[in-house]
């Protein structure tokens, strides 16, 4: 081994667990701290133990929360304002789906009606068709 260039290896680190059990070790660390160990941890146990993950819940929402003011105070406006108008304009794209699908029934029944029409007024009777072909000949 290079001198110099390793840390320093302490045979007697302690390491202490949330339930209070304390362990001692070699570590290049003198002193851990940990949440779980073999005394506490649900495999080794078999019992059910929640583990406390609500502090960085609330640390995770405090920042977005912070995150959300700034933006706001840079754009000028307010988080439920924004919010408001986003909720309004799902509304009326919803509204305008369903009148859509209605404007679209209705023209649907227009254009179906016109093609009938056409259709009618186009077709040709059989006097008619014999008096075209002689033209085209």
């Amino acid at each position: 081994m290079k001198k110099g260039i390793h840390p320093t290896y302490y045979s007697d680190a302690t390491i202490t667990c949330s339930c209070g059990n304390v362990v001692q070790a070699g570590s290049t660390v003198k002193e851990l701290k940990t949440e779980l160990c073999s005394a506490c941890h649900p495999f080794y146990t078999g019992k059910q133990k929640l583990v406390d993950t609500a502090g960085r819940v609330d640390k995770f929402m405090a920042k977005m929360k912070k995150a959300k003011a700034y933006q706001d105070a840079k754009a000028g406006g307010s988080a439920s304002d924004d919010k408001a108008k986003k909720d309004d304009k799902k509304d009326k794209k919803k509204e305008e789906k369903k009148e859509g699908s209605i404007k679209k029934t209705k023209t649907e029944e227009k254009n179906e009606e016109e093609r009938e029409e056409t259709e009618k007024s186009t077709e040709e009777t059989p006097t008619e068709k014999a008096e075209t072909k002689e033209e085209e000949k």
